[in-house]
């Protein structure tokens, strides 16, 4: 994989955000899914569906990937993020399931 590419169930996540389409974002996840902002844990479609109402599509976000690098299931990624909620960088860890995500994690800042 080049620097900046990510595994295809990552790309379909970023694409459901920047698409504001909150049921592509959900079928992006396993049925068991969850997005962990910051230790603050959301599970299944119904957490997904939540996260994505407050902190992401619902908050006009807009998400680039800056950087990426995969490991087996692990692909941790520096993206920028541009909504009504938060503004700049960030780091994210994605762990990836078949062709779905088991998860998306955002961890606090240092």
């Amino acid at each position: 994989m080049s620097q900046n590419s990510v595994p295809a169930p990552v790309q379909a996540m970023v694409d459901a955000i920047n698409a504001a389409d909150t049921e592509a974002f959900v079928s992006a996840f396993t049925a068991d899914g969850f997005v962990s902002d910051w230790g603050t844990v959301r599970a299944g479609p119904d957490g997904l569906r939540s996260w994505a109402g407050s902190d992401a599509i619902g908050a006009g976000a807009r998400m680039t990937v800056l950087s990426a690098t995969t490991e087996g299931e692990t692909t941790r990624i520096r993206f920028g993020w541009s909504s009504r909620v938060f503004n700049g960088e960030s780091d994210g860890i994605f762990v990836v399931e078949g062709d779905k995500l088991a998860s998306f994690t955002i961890p606090p800042a240092h």
